[in-house]
């Protein structure tokens, strides 16, 4: 795919390895990045995705304020031989949910859009599930789900975003790290 802000052109001047396409950039679009001034860090070069961009990451955003809750409350309510142990793992993990929903917000307000905290749409927008099981089993299982799900979101996201957004790609690459190492903890619980 082109970068829209890219221009490969032919160099008639070059000779040898230099002959053929080159890559330069646009200078009409480094011009267009000196107005909208207001607009920060937001560049013509978002181009139409942007709004997209912000809907997708305030849908992530939901997804990990769920988790956070939910990893809270299992904290809370986990009983059983192991669950002390496991009790505090649910909170480091509530913990991690919580600072991936900050960057999130906080990549939201860089691209101009406004960061969606209404209790009132999370379980909606949310890729994964609340969930209140007694069972500490059942919660580490719905826990590994839920970590799946987000694995899955932030993987098609990556996908789509592409080279739209780099730097939100590599902050989704990063939170789906974690999400990864999430999980195989998660499903090594549940084989112990």
């Amino acid at each position: 795919m082109t970068h829209p802000t890219l221009a490969t052109v032919l160099d008639p001047k070059a000779s040898g390895a230099q002959a053929g396409p080159r890559m330069v950039l646009d200078l009409k679009a480094l011009e267009g990045a000196k107005r909208s001034l207001d607009q920060g860090a937001v560049t013509p070069h978002y181009g139409p995705w942007r709004t997209d961009i912000i809907q997708l990451l305030n849908d992530a955003l939901a997804t990990e304020l769920v988790c956070a809750l939910r990893y809270k409350r299992h904290h809370f309510t986990a009983q059983g031989l192991a669950s002390p142990k496991i009790a505090e793992e649910f909170l480091v993990h509530a913990n991690e949910e919580t600072e991936h929903a900050d960057l999130l917000a906080r990549r939201i307000v860089q691209l101009g859009g406004k960061p969606d905290f209404s209790p009132d749409s999370l379980t909606r927008r949310s890729h994964a599930a609340y969930d209140d099981s007694e069972d500490l089993t059942a919660m580490i299982r719905a826990n590994l789900i839920a970590e799946r799900v987000a694995i899955e979101a932030y993987s098609q996201m990556v996908a789509l975003i592409g080279d739209k957004d780099s730097t939100t790609r590599r902050l989704i690459e990063d939170i789906l790290s974690a999400e990864q190492a999430h999980a195989e903890e998660l499903r090594d619980w549940l084989s112990a």
